[in-house]
């Protein structure tokens, strides 16, 4: 009897898309989902970040990825931090003080139909004690970054959240400066570095460092005119007044994040960074904490040409071993060759010869 893929040993991957460095796919508007989705159907096990998955109205759910906030991943890939798979996730929502009457009950009905509509869990929500007041930064590089004035605020505000609402996940909701600049209409075209993503980064690696819980970040910004020459990467921030609906799906059933302390047992219901088998990347875009640990502890890096970035930052001269493949879908074809136990350079026409080692 032929044995099946599904009666081997688990075979599961990391897809990185680090944010606001201009990533050619998934540097938008959940561009990168469709990659993540086929991923998804080549392994037990996916784990990636809310910039993959979210595509402010849209999103998509599939059971086996697992949805980790940035700097969660940073802890898992070290090996701090181990994820633990939820049935359900009680989302607690934090508003900056900074946003309008208007814009905050636009938010409020997205989060009661995402109760209605979906059956998702949340508390009730904050307001911060202080407007947040975030600022946008750019870098040399062209990536993206920014600051908050009183992350204090956002911390009183989730812990308030955690405490006395009992939230096991949080949505945090940022008022970011409206911009019609020459950089936003690039970001409109398809062309351009997504100027929101570095501060939301900042923002929801505040909450997690501090409370070890899953966070994600929707910003809050007044509608843009209408623009029939936006992208395709960028047209699902054109369709509604908030990010939040895919904040919110994602943190519904995303892992909580478990310390690892000496040689714990852990239940089958966790997965820790051993058990990941291959981590696809961007080719430039080597440099990140998750992906050095994981070369480090030996994982099959593949590293993607076509998926530019901003940043020129190669895994060779960081002495990584990588798979080089021109797309994602080669990137697939490795893993499936990988998961099955086969040499994917055998599948190609020339094969070099063997050679006695000197």
């Amino acid at each position: 009897m032929t044995q099946t893929m599904t009666n081997l040993r688990p075979y599961n991957a990391a897809l990185l898309v680090p944010t606001g460095i201009g990533c050619a796919i998934g540097g938008y508007a959940g561009d990168a989902l469709p990659v993540a989705r086929v991923l998804a159907q080549a392994v037990d096990q996916l784990v990636t970040h809310p910039n993959v998955l979210n595509g402010a109205q849209l999103y998509w759910p599939m059971e086996n990825a697992l949805y980790v906030e940035g700097y969660g991943l940073d802890q898992f890939a070290a090996g701090n931090w181990a994820l633990e798979h939820v049935h359900r996730n009680r989302i607690g929502v934090v508003f900056d003080a900074g946003i309008e009457p208007e814009l905050r009950l636009r938010h409020l009905q997205v989060m009661n139909g995402a109760r209605a509509t979906l059956g998702l869990k949340l508390t009730d929500y904050i307001v911060t004690d202080q407007a947040l007041g975030v600022t946008l930064k750019t870098a040399g590089s062209g990536s993206s970054w920014g600051t908050i004035t009183h992350p204090d605020s956002l911390l009183r505000a989730a812990e308030k959240l955690i405490n006395q609402a009992e939230a096991t996940a949080i949505a945090v909701i940022a008022r970011f400066p409206d911009e019609d600049s020459e950089a936003l209409q690039q970001y409109r075209q398809g062309q351009g570095v997504d100027g929101l993503a570095g501060a939301e980064a900042v923002i929801s690696h505040l909450v997690v460092r501090q409370f070890q819980i899953p966070c994600a970040h929707a910003p809050a910004l007044m509608p843009l005119p209408l623009d029939p020459s936006v992208a395709p990467r960028s047209a699902a921030e054109e369709i509604g007044y908030t990010f939040l609906p895919c904040v919110l799906a994602g943190l519904s059933r995303a892992p909580q994040y478990r310390l690892i302390t000496g040689h714990q047992q852990l239940n089958a219901n966790v997965l820790t960074t051993e058990q990941i088998n291959a981590v696809v990347t961007p080719a430039s875009a080597c440099g990140g904490s998750a992906l050095l640990s994981w070369a480090e502890a030996g994982a099959h890096i593949i590293a993607v040409e076509d998926n530019q970035t901003a940043l020129d930052v190669p895994p060779e001269p960081l002495g990584i071993k990588v798979t080089r493949v021109s797309s994602y879908l080669e990137a697939v074809g490795v893993i499936v060759s990988d998961r099955a136990g086969i040499d994917s350079t055998i599948l190609r026409p020339h094969i070099a010869p063997l050679r006695p080692l000197s």
